[in-house]
Formats: C-alpha cells, structure tokens, sequence
C-alpha cells in the first residue's frame, strides 16, 4: 500500500511565535513519533509551509489576520524543535502562500497514494483545507487524522473541524 504522512505547518510562529498556543507545543513528540513510524514503514513524509513574504498584510489573509507570520527565510518559518531534526533531504515541502496547497494535491494525486495521514497545525484551517483538497484529488484513498496529533487555539473551532473532517469521510482517529 502507497502510504504518506504530511506534516502540516509544524512550523515555529504556529506553535511558540506569532500565533503559537501551548497545546501546539504538545504536539511535538506526537508529531515525532509519526514521523518515525511511518519513516520505518518506508511511506513518503511530506511537509508543508505556510510560507509569505513582506506584502502579508496586503493579501486577502493579511487583511483578515493581520498578524505577520511565516515570512520566508525567517526563524518562525521553520519547522518547531525535534521536527526540524527529523526532516530529511529526500522528504518532499510545499510551500504554501494561503491555507491549501493545490501543489501538494496534485503531487498525491500522481503518486496515486492509497493512504495519507495528516497531522500538524491548525487543525480548523491548514489541516482541514489541505484534507479537502486532498479527498478531492483522491477520493479512493483513506484520509487519516489523529486527534492527539492536530490542535487548534480554540478548543471548539478544533472539535468543529474534527467533526467535518468525519463528515467527508476522514477517519479521525484517537478522539475523545
């Protein structure tokens, strides 16, 4: 079986910077665990990137969140503690300017996965927009998350986001 693990947004300013939230710091030796699992297993790790530049403000999500965050190149761009650590050259990174990648949906279209698991941040918006986009490329394959390795900075918003992800027939693993 043709399996992946994507790392959403694992990156500094979400967890401990501009928009971090104690609960996305833990996370991390979740996150690690995953990332070694599947790494034994042989599937492809892929990672993605919020990534922006200097006219942040002025885009659409600018104007909305107008707190500037994931500047390319910055520390908070990066991707938080040991995560850092565990990427390798021959994993795969999208680098995103807005909450989906259209880049990686096609990419896992291609390589025709039969199973993808997401984990990562934020959990209502990243996470959620790239498993869209995802089901939609692939709609055969089985789309995971586990619930102890996604959050959210609002407790609710990560439940609601959990619900639709049940709703279009993710498996949401793990849950409370």
């Amino acid at each position: 079986m043709k399996q992946a693990l994507i790392v959403v947004d694992y990156q500094k300013d979400f967890v401990d910077g501009a928009l971090g939230f104690p609960k996305a710091v833990s996370l991390e030796k979740a996150i690690c665990q995953k990332i070694e699992t599947y790494r034994k297993q042989g599937a492809e790790i892929l990672f993605t990137f919020d990534t922006h530049d200097e006219s942040y403000l002025q885009t659409q999500e600018g104007k909305n969140l107008p707190i500037p965050h994931c500047t390319k190149g910055s520390d908070g761009w990066r991707l938080y503690g040991e995560v850092e650590a565990l990427l390798q050259p021959q994993d795969r990174c999208f680098y995103k300017p807005c909450f989906g990648s259209w880049e990686l949906a096609e990419y896992a279209k291609k390589q025709g996965f039969e199973q993808i698991e997401l984990c990562g941040v934020v959990s209502n918006i990243c996470v959620l927009s790239n498993a869209v986009l995802l089901k939609a490329a692939l709609p055969e394959a089985e789309l995971m998350v586990d619930a102890n390795c996604t959050a959210s900075n609002d407790d609710e918003m990560n439940c609601k986001a959990l619900d639709v992800l049940q709703g279009i027939q993710v498996r949401v693993m793990n849950r409370e």
